[in-house]
């Protein structure tokens, strides 16, 4: 890992000015404005493909979680490289099929699946539910039986396992909302081989995201086999394995994240006697690396306590530092080696406290009109802003090799009050 890793994937500085493949981002910013969103499609592609590579000749599907970033460019362009989808709502269903993807080629996740999202994925032919409870193996069966088609499931197993990442992103630890525990998915497997219009074909398991350290992974795939090995021995016909996503991505220039070759690469080694395709569900991991937010600095404040670098991006462009307190590098798009350094909170214009980027950060001694570059903001970024404080949400946009392309056009006033 380079010194420079955090900047992301696709992102270098050029003789200290900050670029986007073969495009200097300040050209970005004074086209498409500020905050914006910036994503790197060399970076997009060569990590989807880091991942469908790793597999080898084991087969297999790369599903992208579309939760990540669901913008209808981002996901054409993965369907194009063959890329599978995992989704968790009818919506996400609804931009999958309009990007191209392959309907056969989407898994259905999620804990609260409506019986209007299941016939809506049923009309589609989707691949797969990752069903998460008896009861929404239930629904699936009446909605199969009521438009007469039958339905592909796997269990999601809850394997009670610490993936050692933050809480509000754990995901298979037994107090967590999400699957069946390990414990009962025997006896809800053996029921749900007599429903009449539901197919068992698999096994799931999804237990965190932004993991660091592979071993919990390594963990959760042996509950996994283990437990595929006895539904074997009760005659259940497991087709696939699903071990889910969850790989982290260097937020810190600290950060030491896993190679997807050397994980992948151990998950086929442990599944290797069991014969199975394996399913993964990546989504930070794809994109997370490959795109920034561009934001400008509007003025700097100080006050008896600190200083601030007030910028045009808030929370509601990014959310993930005052919902997670997450960590974002922030680098200048112009490094001068006269400009110095200073300690600050890097601040939004939102009427609130949890307003912020960084708390306390050493940050370029930027000043007003300078910009900037919040780093590793491709995944869960802009898919979880909103409109607080009646400000229209960013642009996007698509850097591909020497040129770049809105694929969002930034909202205006009046989009704000559509449907008002």
């Amino acid at each position: 890992m380079s010194a420079h890793d955090y900047l992301g994937e696709g992102f270098s500085y050029r003789q200290d000015v900050l670029f986007c493949e073969d495009v200097e981002l300040a050209r970005v910013a004074a086209s498409a404005g500020t905050p914006c969103y910036v994503y790197s499609r060399h970076g997009i592609l060569s990590r989807y493909r880091a991942y469908d590579e790793a597999f080898g000749g084991t087969p297999h599907q790369v599903c992208y979680a579309v939760k990540a970033n669901s913008n209808l460019s981002i996901l054409k362009l993965l369907a194009g490289a063959g890329s599978s989808f995992d989704i968790v709502s009818g919506g996400e269903l609804f931009r999958v099929l309009k990007a191209g993807g392959d309907p056969a080629k989407i898994v259905f996740s999620g804990v609260g699946k409506t019986a209007a999202e299941i016939e809506e994925a049923l009309a589609a032919g989707i691949g797969c539910f990752n069903c998460e409870s008896e009861t929404e193996l239930a629904l699936i069966d009446a909605c199969a039986s009521r438009l007469g088609k039958r339905a592909r499931c796997a269990l999601r197993v809850n394997p009670d396992i610490d993936a050692k990442t933050h809480p509000y992103i754990s995901t298979g630890l037994k107090d967590n909302k999400f699957g069946i525990g390990i414990g009962e998915v025997e006896d809800v497997y053996r029921r749900a081989l007599n429903l009449r219009h539901v197919t068992m074909a698999g096994v799931s398991c999804h237990i965190g995201s932004q993991m660091l350290d592979p071993a919990p992974i390594g963990e959760a795939a042996d509950r996994i086999l283990a437990l595929t090995a006895r539904l074997r021995s009760l005659g259940a016909p497991i087709e696939h394995l699903d071990f889910g996503g969850g790989l982290g991505i260097p937020y810190r220039e600290s950060d030491r994240t896993p190679p997807i070759a050397a994980t992948i690469g151990d998950l086929c080694r442990r599944a290797a006697p069991f014969g199975l395709e394996l399913h993964v569900e990546p989504g930070r991991s794809i994109t997370g690396s490959a795109g920034v937010l561009l934001t400008r600095v509007l003025n700097r404040k100080k006050t008896e306590a600190k200083e601030f670098v007030v910028i045009d991006a808030a929370m509601n462009d990014l959310l993930r530092p005052a919902l997670y307190k997450a960590h974002h590098e922030i680098a200048p798009l112009r490094r001068l080696p006269a400009m110095g350094y200073v300690e600050a909170d890097v601040v939004g214009p939102v009427c609130e406290s949890a307003d912020y980027i960084a708390k306390n950060r050493r940050l370029a001694n930027v000043m007003p009109g300078d910009l900037l570059a919040v780093c590793s903001a491709g995944a869960y970024g802009f898919v979880m802003s909103s409109n607080y404080n009646s400000r229209p949400r960013a642009a996007e946009v698509l850097v591909e090799g020497d040129h770049f392309r809105t694929i969002r056009a930034r909202e205006t006033y009046e989009d704000l009050i559509r449907g008002e």
